[in-house]
């Protein structure tokens, strides 16, 4: 690709927009563009490096024995109704009538289609096991698209689904997945981590998410260094230990304008464990409290989880004085009329504590669970933190920052059963099939690979998923010699199959540097007067920034075998 030809508008300046590094890389190196929240254009760069990581999942689940499908993106209700997620998917779900008035959705999954299908076909025995799978535009309303690609309303996604007889066969079944997981992130050149993880929506009774290690990461991976346990921030379990507190009396206080936890104990003059926070929500419409110590946060995802909710929202400023009958931060569970109130774990029984009046400016002190106020269930809820004890060997765990690319699920029949998907077995019984689900989100594999593989110049890309390997600057336009051999290597490294770019631009030599770092290319290679006269070429590695002279005469054979065994390297790592 000739640069002059190119669709390749870079940016010098950042969207105002981008939230992260990756949404403001993809920007200025022009590989996206937005249409609206969340709804993205891929342009030829990011459409080039898209497509090699799809490359790659498709050849590891060939590998895998996994067949390609390609289902439709039009679902219609009745099936979806037919496994409930109509109403559990909630407003996330983009759903439409056809011109009869009949209900669809944009599928943000493809559990109800590829279940039907296969109990419409998959008759005995002797047809499983069946491993399928699909790259295809999904559809999410998510209520606050941001990340660029990482969290849009309109993404590419490849979802897979074995089909097995049943528990230890689809067992091995996801074993089998796991594994080909691992070769697509490894070949990917991106360094990951396996964690336990919560089902969500698609349910299940287990499930592994796939992180890419960042710094910047959105989600939190709670990892133990002694016993290697690992599970994200919504999955990992908490047993908070509070120290004993005497009987105490009911107190009322004044506070005035004390709101936060922090401002509550400075001002009582109490230990921070004795104060706990009272949230008010809506859980599919009704109001529901959640109590926790107040040195902690509280995990959304927990509480969701015990009230079986499809919805939860926070409550807003109004609803929370409707329901407690005073301003934010001092609500409180004692008196709490028509509210179901959820507690902590640790604060079953437990007394001397620090809760909101329900009033505005007052707090009580020594209220005992049990006698003031009495929880209608207790549960974990908190977000794991640095330190708290491993649920497994009890030694401290750390806090590390990922992104989610990939997310695999054990379904066991949770779809099958409700959608008949059967078979029949040797001895003619009725048998119901067994489901593992495989998600990846490419376009979320593309920005994390930027999150973990940029410096302050631009993106770093792993050579597998680079989008050109090579690019060849010009360094003086008007040097004719200079022209000349860089069409000269051009041509070699097109038959060479190397990816290359020739930066023919009639730019200065700086803003081509400057676009060259930004894009990405692992290798730049510089053609001047200078270099030309002592036949030699300036080869620079991107990763390691290190430079050094190749003679030009067989330029194109030792820049093709560098790329060949990068590329190897990423494979068997």
């Amino acid at each position: 690709m000739r640069f002059s030809r190119a669709f390749f508008p870079t940016l010098k300046e950042a969207p105002s927009e981008a939230e992260v590094i990756s949404h403001n890389l993809m920007v200025r190196s022009g590989m996206i563009r937005r249409v609206a929240a969340g709804v993205y254009s891929l342009l030829p760069l990011g459409l080039r490096v898209q497509r090699k990581v799809e490359q790659i999942c498709r050849e590891e689940l060939a590998r895998a024995g996994a067949q390609e499908v390609f289902l439709p993106t039009l679902n219609p209700a009745e099936l979806w109704q037919r496994t409930g997620r109509w109403d559990v998917y909630g407003k996330e779900l983009i759903r439409l009538q056809d011109r009869h008035g009949r209900d669809f959705c944009l599928g943000p999954t493809h559990e109800e289609i590829v279940t039907d299908l296969v109990a419409r076909e998959v008759r005995s025995y002797r047809d499983l096991p069946q491993n399928l799978y699909q790259i295809q535009t999904k559809f999410r309303d998510e209520i606050r698209p941001r990340f660029g690609v990482m969290r849009g309303r309109e993404f590419t996604m490849k979802d897979g689904y074995s089909f097995d007889r049943d528990e230890h066969a689809a067992e091995e079944s996801y074993a089998q997945m796991v594994e080909a997981y691992k070769r697509i992130f490894q070949r990917c050149g991106l360094s990951f981590t396996v964690v336990v993880a919560d089902s969500g929506a698609i349910g299940g009774s287990f499930s592994h998410e796939f992180m890419v290690m960042a710094d910047t990461g959105e989600e939190g991976i709670n990892v133990c260094e002694s016993c290697g346990y690992s599970a994200n921030s919504e999955k990992t379990p908490v047993n908070i230990s509070l120290p004993e507190t005497p009987g105490a009396t009911l107190e009322k206080v004044h506070t005035p304008g004390v709101h936060t936890v922090d401002e509550v104990y400075t001002f009582l003059k109490l230990p921070a464990e004795q104060v706990t926070k009272t949230l008010l929500f809506t859980a599919d419409g009704s109001p529901v409290a959640s109590v926790i110590p107040g040195h902690r946060e509280l995990n959304e995802v927990k509480l969701k989880n015990v009230l079986d909710a499809t919805e939860l929202f926070l409550a807003d400023a109004p609803t929370v004085e409707k329901l407690s009958g005073a301003a934010v931060g001092f609500a409180g569970p004692i008196g709490l009329e028509g509210v179901r109130i959820i507690a902590d774990d640790c604060l079953e029984g437990r007394g001397g504590l620090v809760v909101g009046a329900n009033e505005t400016d007052h707090h009580y002190t020594g209220a005992e669970e049990g006698r003031d106020f009495e929880a209608s269930a207790f549960a974990d809820l908190t977000v794991a933190e640095e330190g708290d004890a491993c649920p497994d060997c009890r030694k401290p765990l750390t806090v590390r920052r990922g992104i989610e690319v990939g997310h695999v699920f054990k379904l066991g029949t949770k779809y099958s059963e409700t959608l008949e998907a059967t078979y029949q077995d040797e001895d003619g019984g009725t048998k119901t099939i067994f489901m593992g689900c495989y998600g990846i989100g490419i376009g979320r594999t593309v920005a994390a690979a930027i999150e973990q593989n940029h410096d302050k110049d631009g993106i770093v890309w792993p050579m597998p998923i680079a989008p050109f390997q090579v690019d060849i600057i010009q360094a003086n336009m008007t040097d004719a010699k200079c022209r000349e051999e860089s069409d000269k290597l051009y041509a070699a490294l097109q038959s060479s199959a190397v990816e290359v770019v020739l930066d023919d631009r009639d730019e200065r030599a700086g803003v081509k540097f400057k676009d060259a770092d930004l894009i990405g290319f692992p290798y730049k290679v510089i053609i001047g007067p200078k270099g030309l006269k002592e036949g030699q070429l300036e080869l620079k590695s991107r990763r390691t920034g290190e430079t050094e002279f190749i003679p030009l005469e067989n330029a194109a054979g030792i820049i093709s075998a560098r790329i060949t065994e990068e590329i190897e390297t990423a494979g068997s790592s």
